[in-house]
């Protein structure tokens, strides 16, 4: 009995020990704290990386001063000479004799040409105006490649661009249409040829050849520089009385002004000038017309071109395969000029062939310096 109460006793001991450990939990917090957690982890922050030092560059702008000239080189019976070499060559800048770096093949160098034709009542009465039309639109087609753009400018009032630059077939196609003037025009002629060659250089790609063709007598009566002094000429003509000396001394003037800003400006451009009068041998019997011509003659001498005097319609088609054919044959001098000539300046050039004393060259007589980048 005594055993038996021992044994349920125990089991009441045990069973009170549990339900003292369910019912009321030690609170070991309160008898023990807890260390405290550490500091919330804080990523050790990223150095700035000091910007790389930046490298100081020495920008080297390659500037060109390789100078292309155009040489026409021809025999005493005025045919190409061909076959020279750069040993037959020699160049002068101002004076100093220059090494030339090389002879370029004019079937690689394109050409850009402006067709300048004259509308104006000097030339348009003429018999043969459409004939001018169409020997000019069989130069185009003659002379030019694919790769050239030829552009077509109307002399008149005022400079007027009838064609930008475009193939042979759409200028030929273009020159052809060009009405003739149907009342009394003046002529512009200075004005035409200044604006043709600042479009060139304005839109011509500077290693492309530039050539300028003029249709005309060069009779200038309207360009702004010399028109109130014309106005009052031919209005003394018109009324039979003389010109006055002081007014006609001024008028020469300023068309000799006007004939070096032109010169200047075809320069500028590196344009070689040609020129075609229609009034063929007649120009020596009149005092203006001798001046309009010797006027193109001194800027087609200054850039390598020629000013051409045909003798009618058989003389016309000649002298436009002529110049075809010297354009085609040209000798494409290249030199490099002093890389320290002020941009603008003016260098005078000579290009002579001592290997042929008699023969006779054509070249630029100099040209403008500049940068190219």
């Amino acid at each position: 009995m005594k055993t038996q109460s021992l044994t349920k006793l125990l089991w009441l001991a045990f069973a009170l020990g549990l339900l003292a450990i369910f019912v009321c939990p030690v609170n070991i917090s309160a008898q023990q704290p807890l260390p405290a957690p550490p500091p919330p982890w804080k990523a050790k922050p990223t150095p700035t990386p000091k910007p790389p030092e930046q490298e100081v560059l020495d920008v080297v702008r390659v500037t060109s001063n390789l100078v292309m000239v155009p040489v026409s080189v021809t025999d005493t019976q005025g045919q190409p000479i061909q076959g020279l070499q750069i040993p037959d060559f020699h160049l002068e800048e101002e004076g100093k004799q220059q090494e030339i770096a090389e002879i370029g093949d004019p079937e690689q160098v394109p050409l850009d040409i402006a067709i300048l034709f004259d509308v104006s009542s000097s030339v348009s009465q003429k018999g043969f105006f459409a004939f001018q039309q169409n020997a000019a639109a069989s130069f185009l087609r003659l002379v030019m490649k694919p790769v050239d753009k030829a552009a077509i400018y109307t002399i008149a009032a005022e400079p007027i661009l009838v064609q930008p630059l475009a193939s042979a077939e759409t200028a030929a196609a273009k020159m052809v249409s060009i009405p003739a003037a149907t009342s009394s025009v003046p002529t512009a002629f200075y004005d035409t040829v200044i604006a043709a060659s600042k479009y060139l250089t304005e839109n011509s790609a500077s290693r492309h050849r530039r050539v300028i063709v003029v249709i005309s007598d060069g009779d200038d009566n309207f360009s702004e520089s010399i028109r109130s002094l014309s106005v009052a000429e031919a209005r003394a003509n018109l009324k039979g009385e003389p010109t006055a000396a002081s007014s006609l001394m001024a008028l020469q003037e300023k068309h000799r002004r006007a004939v070096a800003a032109v010169q200047q400006a075809v320069l500028k451009a590196d344009a070689t000038f040609y020129s075609v009068n229609p009034g063929g041998l007649s120009v020596k019997l009149n005092q203006i017309a001798m001046r309009a011509q010797a006027g193109m003659t001194t800027v087609a001498d200054a850039s390598g071109g020629t000013a051409f005097l045909p003798d009618g319609e058989r003389d016309l088609e000649a002298v436009f395969r002529q110049v075809a054919a010297e354009l085609r044959g040209q000798y494409l001098i290249q030199y490099y000029a002093n890389a320290d000539v002020p941009t603008g300046q003016f260098r005078r050039i000579q290009v002579t062939v001592p290997t042929r004393p008699q023969s006779r060259v054509r070249a630029r007589q100099g040209f403008y310096a500049k940068k190219e980048k």
